[in-house]
């Protein structure tokens, strides 16, 4: 969740922020999230938590910085396809100022794609924090699927249930 939030911030303020101004501010920003997202997320967030050492935040900060792109994208569409309405161009011609405009008419009527899309970002936080525990990189003193996977290898052949039954557990919480 922590992760998801963290991400949600950054791109929705991102998407909104170009979608709202347009021009050059759009291009900019655009080209921000598409040179993030050439980056390889799980490498990328391997290499934050190993920089930041192990721990719940750098975990969930690495997550939420590998993930705001997508947010950040559907957000800008939105906030783009809303910014011409009738109301707020009503907003503008009363002299509500922009920041108002978008926080108060623009947010709120393009916010159910973003929520959905906040469901997803928070199954691949899942996905990655069980693959980073997995390798080692999760927090040592939080008990983690991705750990359980790792601690159960040597116990494969005898008792493979304890690798099935937090695989099995991964798979529900994200679907």
């Amino acid at each position: 969740l922590g992760a998801a939030l963290i991400a949600t911030v950054i791109g929705v303020s991102v998407g909104a922020a170009a979608g709202y101004l347009g021009g050059w501010y759009d291009d900019v920003l655009i080209r921000l999230c598409e040179y993030f997202q050439t980056i390889p997320t799980f490498l990328f967030s391997m290499v934050l938590v190993a920089l930041l050492s192990p721990s719940l935040g750098s975990v969930a900060l690495a997550i939420g910085l590998t993930s705001w792109t997508e947010i950040a994208r559907l957000t800008r569409a939105e906030v783009f396809k809303i910014r011409h309405a009738d109301y707020v161009l009503a907003a503008e011609t009363m002299g509500i100022g922009h920041l108002s405009i978008v926080r108060q008419h623009i947010l709120p009527n393009s916010a159910a794609p973003v929520i959905v899309m906040i469901s997803v970002v928070i199954a691949h936080a899942i996905l990655v924090e069980a693959a980073l525990a997995f390798l080692g990189l999760g927090d040592p003193n939080t008990v983690s699927w991705g750990a359980m996977i790792r601690n159960a290898r040597p116990l494969l052949r005898t008792a493979w249930y304890l690798i099935a039954l937090p695989g099995l557990a991964i798979f529900i919480t994200v679907m």
